[in-house]
């Protein structure tokens, strides 16, 4: 294997870990004030969610991601958003071209820490016995948007939008949000909120809001370069405790080491 080809895996298990947290596909800026003068009641409410959701700072999660031919894969952990994000989650990579790679890699599941500044994925035996016996690999974001080939670029945007409250500000940002109506989701009474994020791409947000203005369940979609793209989030357990530790240094590759490696790692 090429170091190019090397480096393209590598990040791509980044960015594919990173994304199965908890949003897969909308990036919009839907920041908002936090004021209600001259807003309809939609804005209102789902002003009220986002504040809700925000101020909640942790959460239990599981989703279900599926990325046209790249990949597929189940993720369900605990996420924390207070001081940005922190969280662990199991990652098992079910199908498409990214669980043939971790397969080669002697492994279809991983564990992610997510730390504000990096995050860590735990492989399996095999890959540790390719890369000095480390089962960690190490990923700064600053190192992910600083590679010369673009392939990290907005990696750290990314993270920063995949707390569940941001998919709230997205859909305040959308020109056609509407509320869908009263469902039961999980035995628990919603409300189903629905809108557009991405006007060019067809990128929807759907959300469901329990009765403490709190997500229950999200489901974005959209379309990728490699086929449909759809993930759907469940949250329990507001205001969990949240642990992430870093890995110990002796078990811990730096990704930008295994770059550096080239052919060395597959």
């Amino acid at each position: 294997m090429t170091g190019t080809t090397a480096r393209r895996t590598v990040v791509s298990i980044a960015v594919t870990a990173a994304l199965a947290c908890v949003t897969a596909c909308t990036s919009a800026d839907g920041s908002t004030d936090g004021s209600t003068d001259d807003a309809g009641p939609s804005t209102r409410a789902l002003r009220s969610v986002e504040r809700a959701t925000g101020r909640a700072g942790s959460a239990r999660v599981e989703s279900t991601t599926v990325m046209g031919r790249e990949l597929s894969l189940d993720a369900a952990g605990t996420l924390g958003w207070r001081d940005g994000l922190t969280g662990t989650l199991t990652i098992t990579y079910t199908g498409g071209t990214t669980a043939e790679t971790m397969r080669r890699l002697g492994t279809t599941a991983m564990e992610a820490r997510y730390l504000p500044d990096a995050y860590y994925a735990r492989m399996g035996d095999e890959f540790a016995d390719r890369v000095g016996g480390r089962h960690w690999i190490k990923y700064v974001y600053a190192d992910l948007e600083d590679l010369g080939d673009g392939t990290g670029a907005g990696f750290a945007e990314q993270m920063r939008n995949t707390t569940p409250h941001q998919a709230v500000k997205q859909l305040l940002a959308s020109d056609d949000v509407r509320e869908v109506g009263e469902e039961t989701t999980r035995g628990r009474r919603t409300t189903h909120w629905s809108g557009t994020v991405g006007g060019t791409t067809g990128q929807t947000v759907d959300i469901w809001v329990d009765d403490r203005d709190l997500l229950v369940k999200k489901v974005e979609r959209g379309r990728t370069e490699t086929g449909e793209l759809t993930q759907t989030a469940y949250y329990s357990d507001y205001g969990v405790a949240v642990s992430a530790e870093r890995p110990p240094a002796a078990d811990t590759a730096d990704f930008t080491e295994l770059l550096r490696k080239g052919g060395s790692v597959m």
